[in-house]
């Protein structure tokens, strides 16, 4: 991986483990807290919630992209995020990346992101991401060059495509 803005920014990356889930469903947490603020469940009942949804979407993602780089991003050697990511002959799909509430906002997606476009862009592929249609990403991915190729319901599959010559 050659990701140079990401590397400039701090990041580092490592596969995840069964190590890591602990991590990654705490992480796929705090992604879903501003959701489940506005409901009148119990803490009990919102971990609950949480740790299926997460179990159901980490199965979801291994049956359906097994070919996928499953990261954990880390910044001053503590675990900030993940990605992951899987090439196909046709495109670079991002299947999902997510930081922790403290570490967004911070330029590393936009760094990230940007190197992930020029390596598919460099095969001459595209990038595409699903992005719910109230994400407050989904500005970045705009001023990115993303554009909605398709609207899914609740998320809009984004693509970003190599200029013409």
């Amino acid at each position: 991986m050659a990701w140079p803005r990401a590397f400039a920014a701090g990041l580092k990356f490592r596969s995840a483990g069964d190590v890591d889930i602990a991590f990654l469903s705490r992480l796929y947490a705090s992604t879903r807290m501003d959701e489940l603020a506005v409901t009148d469940w119990s803490e009990a009942q919102k971990t609950a919630f949480l740790d299926m949804q997460f179990q159901a979407q980490h199965t979801h993602y291994h049956k359906h992209y097994p070919e996928a780089d499953w990261l954990v991003v880390s910044h001053a050697g503590h675990d900030i995020g993940r990605l992951y990511l899987e090439r196909w002959p046709s495109q670079h799909l991002i299947i999902d990346i997510a930081f922790l509430p403290a570490h967004r906002r911070k330029g590393y997606g936009g760094a990230l992101l940007r190197d992930l476009i020029d390596e598919a862009w460099l095969a001459g592929k595209s990038v595409s991401i699903h992005v719910e249609k109230n994400n407050p990403a989904r500005r970045l991915y705009v001023d990115l060059g993303f554009v909605v190729v398709e609207d899914k319901g609740v998320y809009d599959l984004m693509a970003c495509t190599p200029a013409d010559p």
